[in-house]
């Protein structure tokens, strides 16, 4: 009994990594500061002509800092509040709560 204890905690603890890895917020995030950061570095090198373009706004800056804005804030989230697969016990409650109608 303890040799197969032992097995379902270390899945667990495998699907815990795996669900922390793949977790969508780091994806998003990660793309948003990625793309974030290039926009605003093409906003700060805008020169006149494009800022003419856009009636004197530069929005590449302002939508550069936006998406790096967003992107850290997925980050954050993802950190403060990870995610959390279920237990092996919670899905088998929920297998067999179908099979008892």
């Amino acid at each position: 009994m303890s040799d197969y204890q032992h097995e379902v905690e270390e899945l667990e603890r495998e699907s815990a990594t795996a669900a922390r890895l793949f977790d969508v917020r780091r994806i998003i995030g990660g793309l948003f500061a990625v793309y974030g950061v290039i926009v605003t570095i093409a906003g700060v090198m805008a020169t006149d002509a494009d800022l003419k373009k856009a009636q004197n706004i530069n929005i590449n800056l302002w939508t550069g800092l936006g998406m790096l804005a967003l992107g850290l804030f997925f980050l954050i989230w993802q950190q403060l509040r990870p995610a959390v697969p279920p237990r092996a016990e919670e899905l088998a409650e929920e297998g067999d709560g179908g099979r008892e109608a």
